[in-house]
């Protein structure tokens, strides 16, 4: 978050950060964003229990009224409904920790080290109902080491995922439409 709030704010001839929402109170990132000069919203998901679709109509509220165009996930670690992710059709962009379609969902990196691959990476795609499973705007690969554990190479492609994020949304909201690679 705090590496596209720095691109776009390198760049407000494309745009500005209108908000930066969690949907936990007291993370870090918070702080961050202040400290940037960003407005920042807590939508706390344990408040709605058993009816995410409050939780997702109170959310949507919220990015309208700061007038989102578009959103980008970044940690937020909700799996959004159908109905709410086609609000935003072609409009929401995510960052997966390898390179889809490999290891969607969860221990990316000690699946990619259990299968013996020998590079691993990220990939920014828009965001569609089937979980990481929307049309890649880019990826940056890392090679696995043979020394690697799943921290050493989850430290890797972070630092990718820092290049890779602010990089794809630039060519994004330029009308791009070839997917990055970086390695």
């Amino acid at each position: 978050m705090v590496r596209l709030v720095e691109a776009m704010q390198a760049r407000p001839d494309l745009g500005v950060v209108a908000l930066v929402v969690s949907n936990l109170p007291g993370v870090a990132g918070l702080g961050k964003a202040r400290a940037l000069g960003v407005p920042t919203h807590v939508v706390d998901h344990r408040a709605y229990a058993g009816d995410r679709a409050r939780f997702e109509t109170v959310l949507t509220g919220v990015l309208s009224e700061a007038r989102t165009d578009v959103l980008c996930l970044a940690g937020f670690m909700r799996i959004l409904t159908a109905p709410f992710v086609s609000r935003y059709a072609a409009r929401m962009l995510n960052i997966h920790p390898s390179l889809l379609p490999k290891y969607r969902g969860l221990d990316t990196h000690s699946r990619a080290l259990a299968a013996g691959e020998t590079e691993h990476g990220c990939t920014v795609h828009l965001v569609t109902p089937e979980l990481d499973d929307g049309p890649v705007l880019g990826q940056g690969t890392v090679p696995v080491l043979a020394d690697d554990t799943p921290e050493t190479l989850a430290k890797r492609v972070q630092a990718m995922e820092h290049r890779l994020y602010p990089a794809v949304l630039y060519r994004y909201l330029e009308g791009t439409k070839a997917p990055l690679h970086l390695s």
